[in-house]
């Protein structure tokens, strides 16, 4: 448990970071990208919400038992709709952050050692892009060899129901290899060693994740979100995991 609070009270400190001097400008890109996407999400949600929860309700039930059935998992399926909703969308916002991510990602660390943060260098962002990119790609297919059978698991009755407790638990590891995946793909680490040597330190990334993904579910303070944890996960990786 100590663990698991240590990792989330990182991603409070990536707030702290991303404001600071020399490091703002590099929030800017990923803010914004993150802020379009997730108003996106915010409008999706809530225009489609209600059709969402009625086409999941059998049409042959009586209306007294529909009833029933839909005031005991309203907020089951509601909680499972948002985290589905705003963690796609978390996906697919630092899919496109990615070439800036790195540049934030190493901007804090040089921040963090004492040594001036680097200007910013469009010539390696543009020369990198497709790597990066390639890289956010299988980490993507790595994420759906568990997402594709927890969302297949979240409509099978029983099993639904506990189905949002296994999307957190899933859903916070990801995020925490997401974004722990641009300081360390800065050291040169592949995504396989990335994943091992974070589950040497389980707790802490699972804590880490977990505050990320209840953040994305804050209005406004998910606009934030993306630069921040790739700050906070910065400064995880570089006081816990590099040596």
């Amino acid at each position: 448990m100590q663990d698991l609070f240590k990792g989330a009270s990182y991603l409070f400190k990536g707030f702290g970071l991303i404001n600071q001097r020399g490091i703002r400008r590099f929030a800017y890109i990923p803010m914004a990208i993150n802020t379009v996407l997730f108003s996106a999400a915010i409008w999706l949600g809530i225009s489609q919400f209600e059709q969402w929860i009625n086409s999941i309700m059998p049409s042959w039930l009586p209306d007294w038992l529909l009833s029933a059935i839909m005031w005991l998992i309203w907020p089951l399926f509601a909680a499972l709709l948002t985290m589905i909703v705003f963690f796609s969308f978390s996906i697919i916002a630092n899919l496109l952050a990615a070439p800036f991510n790195g540049i934030l990602a190493e901007a804090v660390e040089i921040k963090l050692s004492g040594q001036a943060p680097p200007s910013m260098e469009w010539q390696k962002v543009i020369k990198d892009t497709p790597s990066m990119l390639w890289n956010e790609v299988k980490k993507i297919a790595y994420f759906l060899l568990w997402m594709i059978p927890l969302f297949i698991f979240s409509w099978i009755p029983v099993i639904n129901f506990v189905a949002p407790v296994l999307w957190i638990a899933i859903s916070s590891w990801i995020l925490a290899l997401d974004y722990h995946d641009y300081p360390m793909g800065n050291h040169l680490m592949k995504f396989s060693q990335q994943r091992a040597l974070l589950k040497q330190r389980r707790p802490l990334v699972l804590g880490f994740g977990l505050a990320a993904l209840g953040a994305t579910m804050i209005p406004f303070i998910n606009f934030l979100v993306i630069p921040a944890a790739v700050a906070g996960a910065t400064a995880l990786y570089l006081e816990n995991l590099k040596s």
